[in-house]
This record gives structure tokens, C-alpha cells and sequence, in this order.
């Protein structure tokens, strides 16, 4: 039985297959979209025809194309509530790519619902461009009576590029439940300066403020006379007398000059307060900056902040988290740092690499989890790249510690991945790497020794399936050594993906701390998380084939 996992894949198909009913504590989902594309592109017509294009990380965009229109058909044919909302959406809106994305949304909604339990709660971040639209989902799917809290996350920066129109600043958390019984743990913040302002000190230096005694309702038990003073008709004490008495006795209860007791006259210490209750107005959690220690370089990354106030109010130690678009894995952090279990899915291999080293670094290795999804054999790896090759890329840069090279497609200029290290001198040094998943050529070495000529780094590697034939090896090594404190390291190296699954890496100066390719994650302090009870006796996490994966639009 896996502690806690993680999943490459489709999170549709992995909820599907994968996470069985009532399992799931708490969901957070933040589901990509191009947020900032216009309006007026997002309402264009699509015929249908366009084919599915293969999503690259952090481009958060959905089509109107084949594949959204079976989805969409195959959501409606279902009936219910959910089917007939995607109608009226169609109706509203036409086949665009708006549509597209609500209608990827909506079987999503509906496993998601199906995974929590009776006990569990939801929250779904988004943004105005979407945001009326995927209420009215949630609404057909958990019931607007589960509907708890629409909670406004004021970011304190913002991207303003509109030359008329007020500056957007917040997000949009819904918040939803399973059922009426649910886990909710209050959460209390600092006053702000103007509550502060209400406390003055009293004649030991406490601080202190009046609080009302009476309430509006009138409750004819409570409107008796106390020590010379009875609430008018409207209103009754807030206390029994019994109550007012101890409160009386340990001078707490202001009086009037003639002695008797102050309607508003209850005394409340600043250092008794717990602070101020949780409102659905965020504004003390900043966003992730470009300078802040948390920054992984992840575009639409959150503070671990958010997810731990999200986790802290709605779960419990040793509770489930499930985040079905993990991205950078904010989520994954905060759940293990705060002794939660864990479900992370995510449909870019370059995001689960991120998540592996987010929580090496930060737990120093203590982190326990299972990836399931990801290629263990020569065959998998094959059906990768035929499907999805750039997939393939980032899993084949992983597996030597190497990040994306950040190009377009199509713009890469004989890069691939990048390797950053130090070797004791106070420059960086780079490794520059090729990954060719189909037929070797000779010139690929060739082109390989020129990048790494003209981008003046130290050491070049090219990842392949097929074996480099002895031609390309000797040419490999023509191209001489590269000299470290640490020894003499090949200047070409020829790796197959034998080679790295077999645990062959690259021959480079790697020390502890020399690699600074990816950025380390702040250190966490966790406990070790107890068993994840999601799957049924005997049906533990089988590998999906990559074949039956469906490709994120």
C-alpha cells in the first residue's frame, strides 16, 4: 500500500481508474487556463475540425476541437443536471474555446465529487474569466446548498494591461462541500490598526476593550435587573446572572459613575483573543514574487501560505489532500509539511520532475511517495515518445537532473535541456543536452560538439534510443575532455535510455551543492505520513499504459 502518490497522467483517467469513492478528504484544484487571452478570441466560433495539439508546460490554453466535441457529447448523453447546463452553455456561448474548457471541466467536477467524502470539502481557484461559469458546474454537480463560501484572494500586485477599466488584484476560491458535515477548523488573524485602535490600557497596562453585554434579541428569561441596571424591552443580557457574577467578581464589568454596570461595559483583554475570525476576504497572504525564497520558477505557482490556510481550515493531521493539477506542486508541499496524506496528478512530465525535486530539497529526503505513470522500461519509454514526444523530452532530462531549455518548439537551436553546476570557481558551467527519440545520424554528434562550441559550455551530451555507432563514439571522443577539480570529464557524451534506466548518468563535477540547475525548495519541517488508504484490498497503483492516457488540450 503506497503512502503517498503521485501521478503523470491524465487526471480524468487517473481519478477513474485509480481513486475510489469516499477516499479523499480535501480537494484544491487550480485548473489551468489563459486567463489573460482576450475575451473576444475565447468567444470566437471553432468548426470542430481542429485537431487536438499537443500541450507544452505553462501554455494554459483549451481548443474547441474533435476531441473537446466528443467530450462534450459524451458529458450531455450522461443527463442529469450536469449534461443539461453544458447545453445551455452551448446555446450561450457556441462552440468556442470557452466552451472547450468547461466542458474538459465537467466530467473532472463530477470525479471529484464522487472521490470526497461525506465529511470532505472542495475549493476550486480561479479567475473572473471563467469563474461565473464554473459555479454554475459546481452548483449542478455538489448541490448549491453545499455551496459554503465564495472567498476573494486579493494578490497585492497585479498585471494591469488594460488602458481603461479598474486594476484586478484578486482570485476567486469557491469553496464547496460534500455534505452539511463538514471538517472546518477555525482560523483567527491579527486585528488590523483599526481594531487595534479600540484597546486601551487599564490601570495594570492591559489591554482591553468594551464589548456589548445585552444582544438585540429580546429573550424574556435574560431581561431581568442586575445590580441596578435591566436592558430596555428590545434587547437581554448576552449572559446568565450567574455568568455576570463571575464576570463581576473578577473585574470585568464597567461601571457606570453611580456604580452600576455599563450596558457596553464587558471587558475583553487583547491577550485573551485569539485575533480576529478567518473572513472570505484574503489580504495578508502575499503572492509568490519574483525575489520570495518559495519562487521555483513555476508560472502560475501560489504560496505555500494559501494551501496551508486551505489545508490547516478544511482537514485534519493525517487526513487526505488530493490536488488533480499539482503544477509545481505547492500543494503536495504544504499537505506533507502539515502531516497530511497526499494525491497529486499532473499531465506534464516536467511538472512531476519539479514536484520530485521540490520535496527532495525541502524534506531533505524524508518525503516517502510513489510515481506511478512515469516510463520503468525500454518499451514504455518507446510508446512516450511516439505519443508524446515532448513528454518524452522531460522525462528523459530528468532522469539526469537536467530542466527544459525553455524554447518554443520548433526554435530550440539543437537544445534541448540544460545542466547547471559549479566546479569550485565562482562561475556557473553548464552541460548542454540533445534527447533524439527517433533514427540516429552522425550528424547529430556533429551538430552536438558545434552547440556546445557555440554556447561555450563544458560538457555536451546526446540522449538516444538507438545504440551511437562506433563512427559517432570516436567522434564523441575526438572531441577531447573537459578538466574539473574532481578529474577529467568527456567534453561529448553518448547516453541511450538503457543507459539511464539502468542509472547511468552524466559524467560532470556533482558534489553536494555544485548542481544548481534546479532551484532547491525552502527546508520544511514534516513528520512521517501514515498510509494512504485510496485504493481497495488488492487493487493497489498499476502503471498506466501510456497508449490509454488521454492528452491534456
Amino acid at each position: 500500500m503506497a503512502e503517498n502518490v503521485l501521478y503523470y497522467g491524465d487526471n480524468l483517467d487517473v481519478l477513474r481508474r485509480h481513486i475510489r469513492d469516499e477516499s479523499v478528504d480535501l480537494v484544491y484544484l487550480d485548473p489551468p487556463f489563459k486567463s489573460d487571452q482576450n475575451y473576444n478570441v475565447l468567444f470566437a466560433a471553432r468548426d470542430g475540425t481542429q485537431a487536438a495539439a499537443q500541450i507544452q508546460a505553462f501554455e494554459d490554453t483549451w481548443h474547441w476541437d474533435q476531441a473537446a466535441a466528443r467530450e462534450y457529447e459524451e458529458t450531455v448523453e450522461q443527463g442529469g443536471k450536469v449534461s443539461q447546463v453544458l447545453q445551455a452553455f452551448r446555446l450561450f456561448l457556441g462552440t468556442n474555446d470557452l466552451l472547450a474548457y468547461l466542458t474538459m471541466m465537467a466530467p473532472r467536477l463530477v470525479e471529484l465529487h464522487r472521490v470526497l467524502k461525506p465529511t470532505g470539502s472542495l475549493y476550486l481557484h480561479c479567475d473572473p474569466t471563467a469563474s461565473h461559469y464554473l459555479k454554475l458546474l459546481l452548483d449542478a454537480i455538489f448541490g448549491p446548498e453545499h455551496f459554503q463560501n465564495e472567498i476573494v484572494w486579493e494578490r497585492t500586485s497585479s498585471h494591469n494591461m488594460r488602458t481603461k477599466g479598474y486594476v484586478r488584484v484578486n482570485d476567486t476560491l469557491f469553496f464547496y462541500t460534500k455534505t452539511d458535515q463538514f471538517t472546518f477548523n477555525q482560523v483567527y488573524t491579527a486585528y488590523g490598526e483599526a481594531q487595534l485602535s479600540r484597546f486601551k490600557k487599564d490601570k495594570d497596562g492591559r489591554l482591553y476593550k468594551a464589548e456589548n453585554l445585552t444582544f438585540s434579541s429580546p429573550n424574556l428569561s435574560r431581561q431581568f435587573k442586575w445590580r441596578g441596571t435591566k436592558p430596555p424591552p428590545h434587547r437581554s443580557w448576552g449572559a446568565s446572572l450567574e455568568q455576570l457574577e463571575k464576570w463581576y467578581a473578577e473585574g470585568r464589568i464597567l461601571l457606570k459613575r453611580d456604580g452600576t454596570p455599563r450596558m457596553d461595559g464587558l471587558k475583553v483583554f487583547l491577550d485573551e483573543t485569539k485575533g480576529k475570525p478567518l473572513t472570505t476576504n484574503w489580504t495578508d497572504i502575499q503572492r509568490v514574487g519574483n525575489t520570495s525564497g518559495e519562487r521555483l520558477g513555476y508560472q502560475t505557482q501560489k504560496p505555500e501560505a494559501l494551501l496551508e490556510r486551505i489545508i490547516t481550515v478544511s482537514s485534519n493531521e493525517g487526513d487526505t489532500v488530493l490536488d488533480p493539477f499539482c503544477g509545481c506542486g505547492t500543494t503536495i508541499a504544504a499537505a506533507q509539511k502539515l502531516k497530511r496524506r497526499w494525491v497529486g496528478i499532473d499531465v506534464t512530465y516536467l511538472a512531476i520532475s519539479l514536484i520530485k525535486s521540490r520535496l527532495q530539497t525541502g524534506f531533505s529526503g524524508a518525503a516517502t511517495y510513489t510515481v506511478v505513470g512515469e516510463p520503468t522500461t525500454i518499451e514504455d519509454a518507446k510508446v512516450l515518445a511516439e505519443t508524446e514526444p515532448y513528454q518524452f523530452q522531460w522525462w528523459a532530462l530528468d532522469l539526469v537532473g537536467a530542466r527544459d531549455a525553455g524554447q518554443k518548439k520548433g526554435a530550440d537551436k539543437g537544445i534541448d535541456g540544460r545542466l547547471y553546476f559549479h566546479d569550485g570557481s565562482e562561475q556557473t558551467k553548464q552541460v548542454i543536452l540533445s534527447v533524439k527519440a527517433g533514427t540516429l545520424h552522425a550528424t547529430h554528434v556533429r551538430d552536438l560538439v558545434g552547440v556546445v562550441q557555440r554556447e561555450k559550455a563544458e560538457i555536451g551530451v546526446l540522449v538516444s534510443f538507438e545504440e551511437p555507432t562506433r563512427p559517432m563514439r570516436e567522434e564523441a571522443a575526438s572531441a577531447g575532455f573537459y578538466t574539473s577539480p574532481w578529474g577529467k570529464h568527456p567534453r561529448i557524451q553518448l547516453l541511450t535510455v538503457a543507459d539511464l534506466l539502468a542509472g547511468k548518468g552524466i559524467d560532470y563535477p556533482r558534489t553536494a551543492g555544485t548542481n544548481v540547475t534546479l532551484k532547491a525548495a525552502p527546508r520544511a519541517r514534516e513528520a512521517a505520513a501514515e498510509s494512504l488508504h485510496l485504493f481497495e484490498k488488492g487493487d493497489e497503483p498499476k502503471v498506466p499504459s501510456p497508449k490509454r492516457r488521454r492528452k491534456r488540450r
